[in-house]
This record gives structure tokens, sequence and C-alpha cells, in this order.
């Protein structure tokens, strides 16, 4: 008996001792992959379908993972609070000023290779007071007037070349019972460019670049409003402008889409678009020219704005290894093959001198601008984008003359920050979004399991792009709640489905689908609830999904279950197509989420749900 116990002691002691040593096997496996991996957050779920694969392409060494942030530095502001930043961030509604609270936590990229190929007319809006560069702009957004030159050939109006044309166009085309000129003002940022599009020169002298290193200036601890010499002029033009163009308040009604069947239709002469909108055109039969914007003094120029900018956690330097990666991940990410699989087109320019961005035929016309770098960077604060909105409204609807709105504008500017946000969702801890082979990825997995539970199914699939990323032990007001979900239309889709069917559609998330989202590398396979997935990785990279269990068990094609699909609109189509059962959709993801963390929803604990082998 005595030799029975001891066998037994024995036997657990062993057993103990292997399960101390396989745990330290996959603590150890799970530290390298973290070691690995470069987290690199994207703006909008659009740089995942040619950017994402072609950057992870040029790197097969190093495990890039791309997740949807938010296009907004309040969002890298509450993890940097809270926890710590992603190594690469980026944003595209941006500026100095808002990035200001970040600036200790970035790395200062001045002395680096790719800061060195960025223009110097474009770098100094990127630049610190203290000399350093946190932030680099990748390839240029055009914005300024697209005409419809048939439209004035046919009734032998000159294309305008400065302001005083431009204003003349329009009158004529009004005594022709056409509009000269709409723009859709329904929206901030065209209420935004408009008004700085028309000051370029001002704000671009001298006097204007002062000012606006002293409005994005991080050190300077005192609130900053507008000058009083350029701005107040800016808004006498802002007036001019809304006189000429014989705009009202009903612009206010209109959004993007019914001005630009209006312009398709030839009952506008001129829109305020982009370069993409002027080569788009074209390409469907309309004769269509980009034109800048006409500074009251005579001089004509390009607003740009960057797709995004780019910035580097500062903990990188703490380890060498894992900088020189990111350092790479950058690199790649400012190449001109980056670059043109961020463009997909001949609608954008290059801030990079060692980059060469074909321009279509359809902008040839703004080469000459280009060589003069007539090339202005707005100004793109969340506080710029809401007073302008605010500000500019009021003048179209005749509430404000030019000096009313100039003091409204800088009184906006100059009012403290309000109290902060109500809480609606404590975490008691935190969630890391780093995926592993075994298990996946535990932020992602408690979004994927608390919603499954929300929409009442059996299953729950959501590609890779839907969440968005790490979640902290921290207190959340709604904005950041509603931030945990992809920043683009994620919609629930909701069908009663056999486990052949599911079985189908598991494969289909995992392997890709024609039009749907393909994964690329380990950390873009999906999440799942309900089922757990056992994953090849081919030397290739290509996957394939091998088993599907659920309750440890393998799916019977004859099981019935209920399963919730999240995805864009865009991404499901080809599911969605020759359905007997179709889905039918439960609605956007982020509304239904905050919605139920508001209503005293809790979040549910994460599980192992995937096997990469």
């Amino acid at each position: 008996m005595k030799k029975s116990i001891g066998i037994k002691l024995l036997s657990l002691a062993a057993a103990l001792v292997m399960l101390l040593s396989l745990t330290g096997c996959q603590s150890n496996q799970e530290d390298a992959e973290a070691a690995n991996t470069i987290t690199v957050y994207v703006w909008s779920t659009a740089m995942m379908d040619t950017y994402a694969p072609y950057i992870q392409a040029q790197l097969p060494d190093v495990h890039v993972q791309f997740v949807a942030g938010n296009n907004d530095l309040d969002f890298y502001k509450f993890m940097n609070e809270h926890g710590a930043l992603p190594d690469i961030i980026t944003c595209r509604r941006f500026s100095l000023h808002d990035a200001s609270a970040l600036k200790d936590q970035l790395m200062d990229l001045s002395t680096t290779d790719a800061a060195g190929a960025i223009y110097d007319a474009y770098i100094t809006s990127f630049t610190n007071a203290d000399g350093t560069i946190n932030w680099l702009p990748l390839c240029a957004e055009v914005d300024g007037i697209v005409a419809n030159r048939s439209l004035f050939e046919k009734h032998n109006i000159p294309l305008p070349t400065d302001y005083e044309s431009f204003a003349a166009a329009c009158d004529a085309f009004e005594e022709l019972g056409i509009h000269g000129f709409m723009a859709d003002f329904a929206y901030d940022y065209t209420c935004m460019e408009v008004l700085q599009g028309l000051s370029i020169p001002e704000i671009t002298s001298l006097q204007g670049r002062q000012w606006r290193t002293s409005y994005d200036d991080p050190a300077d601890e005192n609130v900053v409003g507008l000058d009083d010499t350029i701005w107040p002029e800016a808004f006498a033009r802002m007036e001019k402008f809304i006189q000429d163009t014989r705009l009202t308040e009903d612009v206010l009604k209109l959004d993007y889409s019914p001005i630009i069947e209006m312009f398709r239709k030839g009952e506008v002469a001129m829109i305020r678009a982009g370069g993409s909108n002027a080569v788009g055109f074209n390409k469907e039969g309309v004769d269509a020219v980009f034109l800048p914007y006409f500074g009251q003094n005579g001089e004509q120029w390009l607003l740009t704005y960057p797709q995004f900018q780019v910035a580097l956690n500062r903990d990188l330097t703490k380890d060498k290894a894992r900088q020189e990666k990111a350092l790479k991940v950058l690199d790649v990410m400012l190449s001109e093959g980056g670059q043109n699989a961020l463009a997909k087109g001949e609608d954008v320019l290059s801030y990079n001198r060692n980059v060469n961005l074909t321009i279509s035929p359809y902008l040839s016309n703004l080469q000459p601008l280009i060589e003069q770098n007539h090339l202005y960077i707005r100004i793109a604060s969340n506080d710029f984008f809401a007073v302008s909105k605010d500000v500019v409204s009021k003048m179209l609807k005749g509430e404000y003359n030019a000096q009313q709105a100039y003091e409204a504008f800088d009184a906006q500017l100059r009012q403290p920050k309000g109290a902060a946000a109500e809480t609606i969702l404590s975490l008691d801890k935190t969630y890391n979004n780093i995926f592993h082979k075994k298990g996946g990825n535990e932020a992602f997995s408690v979004m994927a399991n608390t919603l499954r539970g929300f929409y009442d199914s059996d299953v729950l699939i959501a590609p890779a792009i839907s969440f968005s990323g790490t979640l902290f032990k921290a207190d959340y007001p709604a904005k950041m709640v509603g931030y945990m979900v992809m920043p683009n239309a994620l919609v629930a889709y909701k069908r009663e489905m056999s486990g052949a069917e599911l079985k189908e559609t598991l494969k289909a998330y995992v392997e890709g689908i024609e039009g749907g989202y393909i994964p690329y590398n380990v950390s873009s396979l999906p999440t799942v609830s309900g089922v757990t997935l056992e994953v090849k990785q081919s030397k290739d990279g290509k996957f394939t999904l091998t088993r599907a269990l659920r309750d440890g068990k393998e799916i019977a094609d004859a099981d019935v279950f209920t399963v919730v699909a999240l995805n864009t609109s865009t991404y499901m189509r080809p599911f969605r197509n020759n359905q007997e059962r179709p889905y039918e959709s439960a609605g956007l993801v982020k509304n239904a989420w905050v919605q139920y963390i508001k209503d005293g929803g809790t979040l549910a604990k994460p599980s192992s749900y995937m096997t990469v082998k």
C-alpha cells in the first residue's frame, strides 16, 4: 500500500513537472512571438486591402500585425494614458497641436533616412519647435476645384485662371440658370478646407508660419487662438467667396452624393473635390479638369493632406532588435512600392524625393504647381474640424459676417477643455491583442465572446479587422467604448445554417474568398466564438482550415446553428450571393456595442479558439 502511494506521488510529481515544463515552453513561445511582432495600427481598414499584405510580403522575417485603430489621436492618447502605445501608429486627421500629448512617448525621427527623404517644404509642417520630428507624411491627396470643361466650352465661358475669372465664371453660369459652384458644406472637412484654401498664400507667409508654429507647439502651455492679422483677412475672403458664388444655407442640406450627381448632369459647373474625383469623372466620360485654389493675390495653390501620418513608439529604443525591425517596417511603408500599393491609382502626389508616383494625365495641369512646391498641407486639428463646421455654417446662414466669424472661431479655440466624459465601462484587467498561434488573440476573443452572447447566437465569426486592439484596465467613456470596434462600418449578419454550411463559411473566412477579406499572415486570421479551429499554414504562407470543432467534437454536416457573421457590406457581398436562406442584417455593430455597454452589459472571458500549425 505504501509502495502504491509512493508510486502515485511520484507519478503526480512527474506530471506536475511536465505540466510546468509545457507551460514554460508555451510561455517562452508566446514571448518569442511577441518579440517578433511589430504592431501597426491603421486609421482605416482600407489599408488592409493591398497595403498591409504588401508590407508583410517585403518582410518575411518580421511578423507585422496590422490592427484596425481609429482616425482620431484621442484614441492613441487614451492608449498612452492607460497602457501603452502600439509600435507604429497612423492617423489621417492630424495636427501637431493634437499630437502634443503624445510627443514624449514617440521616437524622434529627425535623423533617420526616412525623414531626410521628405522634401523640406513639407517636413517643416511636422517639425516640433525643438527641431525633433515624430511624424512623417505619406503620399498626398489633393483638394481643390473640379470643373466641367464641356460645360464651359458649350457656353463659351473661359476656364478660371485666377480668382477674378473664377468669380466671373460663377456669375456667367448663374445667369444661365446653372450653379457656378457648389460644395458639400454638410461636412466639417469641406468647411475647413475651403476656409483655408482661399487663404493659402497668407497662411504660408512668414507671419502665417509663425502663427502655425505657435499653434502647434506642444511646449507652449498657453491656449493659442487665431492671430489678429492673417485670420481676420481669411474670414473676409471667405465672406467674399460666399457672396461671389451665391451660396446660401440651402447648400448645408446637400451632402456628397447629390452634389456629385448635379455635377454629372451639368447642373453645376464647379465643385470642391479631390484629384481622385477628377480622374474618376473622366474615366466615366465626364470631361472634368482639376483646378487649384485661387489666392486673391493671384497665386495658385493645391491644398493637400497625407493619406496618413505615421509615428513610432519611443519604447522601441529600449530593445535594439525590435527598433531595427520597426524601422524596417517604416521604410517599407514609406517606400515607392508601399506608397503605390497604398495609392492604388494616379491621383496622389509624393512628399518624398525618393518616390516616383505616376500622375494621371487628367491631372497633368498640376505639374507646374508641383514643381513650384505650391502644395499646402492643411491644418487639421480636431478643433479646426469642429469649429470650421460651426462657423462656416453660420456664415452660410447669414448669422455671421467676417468679423463675427473671426471672433467666434477665435473664442472657441481659446475655450478650456470640458470636464472628463462620463465612464460607462470599467475593466479590472488588461487583455492583450498579440496573436498567438496557440490560442489566438485574447482581446479579440473577449469581444467576440461578448458579442456572441449579445446576438444570442451559437457561433460568431469576425474578420481580424473587426476590433481595435488591446483592452485596458481602465475607465472607458462612450467614445472609447465605440472605438473598441473597427473604424469603418462593421455590420452583423445573422442566419441559421447547417454544419456543412458553417464549415464552408469558416473555410472562406480562414482561407479567403474572392471579393472578401483575405488573410495574409497569422494575425490577419479571423476571430471565432462558439467553435475552435485548427489551421495549417503552408511554406508559402497560405492557410487551410483542417478541423472545426464544437465543444471539442467535429461539427457534423447535419447539425444546425444560429450564426452571426461580422463584416463590412463590401467584404460580405460574396457570402450573401446565391444563398437559399439569406443573411438578415442585425445593424451596425458599433451602435449595438455602445448601447449594450450603456445598458450595463459586461464583457465575457477570453477563450482559446484557434491553433495554427
